[in-house]
């Protein structure tokens, strides 16, 4: 069994940020003791610098390896500079479990830009990585800020990637298992055709839609099946969906 927990939205700064959500957050992910946590962005509100510096205070009592990509509101006011200083690079790759499982991290911010776009030369990394990945047989997970999919409850789309549909086909045809994506604050799955399109709530922000609650998500692989289980703070925990694994974890 392999458990990630992916987390969003922190919005650090902001006036609706709640430092007891997040730090309930941490103190829970700590007990699960997941294999990885992912956070898919929106880590801080404006993109301050010193924003990042009280964020990663934060993100440093996370016990589990991370893997960390920024959101729309990190690439404000030349925030991703302090991304790469303060947090790490804004994308790349990890390897987890015995190397039986990647994460390919992508960067779908742009500076001062609400909407999001990952470009020909991430695209073309990102393929490049999915088919290594799918020669090893490993388990492959892609996370970035910008859902590829319209999420439901969310009114007019706006700020899907700009070149979804592009990513949308690498993503299929390099058969990766699971996109996990935020920004919408709206924690819902899409299965398409092998892969699970995955959205997380916010983890810490107040900004919600009708009675959703702040929330992270619990995936956990087997060999057998795959469980998406979205954790409400102050609220309660439910499987979101529950699917046939068609990729084996050694």
């Amino acid at each position: 069994m392999v458990v990630v927990v992916h987390v969003s939205d922190l919005h650090v700064g902001a006036f609706n940020f709640r430092k007891n959500l997040l730090l309930e957050a941490i103190e829970r992910i700590n007990k699960i003791n997941p294999d990885v946590v992912i956070v898919t962005g929106d880590v801080t509100e404006n993109g301050y610098h010193m924003e990042f510096e009280l964020a990663e205070e934060f993100l440093r009592m996370i016990e589990s390896p991370m893997m960390i990509v920024p959101g729309n509101h990190d690439a404000r006011h030349v925030g991703n500079e302090s991304f790469q200083e303060i947090i790490h690079r804004r994308y790349g790759t990890l390897n987890l479990k015995n190397n039986d499982i990647k994460v390919i991290g992508m960067d779908s911010s742009e500076p001062d830009l609400n909407y999001g776009k990952i470009g020909r030369s991430q695209q073309g990394r990102m393929e490049k990585e999915l088919k290594k990945a799918k020669k090893k047989n490993l388990y492959k997970i892609i996370a970035l800020h910008h859902h590829i999919i319209p999420v439901p409850k969310t009114g007019r789309e706006r700020n899907v990637l700009t070149d979804a549909g592009d990513i949308l086909k690498s993503v299929i045809d390099g058969k990766a298992d699971i996109v996990l994506s935020g920004h919408k604050h709206v924690p819902h799955v899409w299965l398409v055709e092998n892969t699970a399109f995955v959205t997380a709530g916010t983890v810490s922000s107040l900004k919600l839609r009708g009675r959703d609650l702040p929330s992270f998500n619990i995936i956990n692989i087997s060999d057998e099946t795959i469980e998406i289980v979205l954790n409400q703070l102050g609220g309660k925990s439910k499987c979101i969906a529950k699917y046939k694994n068609s990729c084996k974890i050694n």
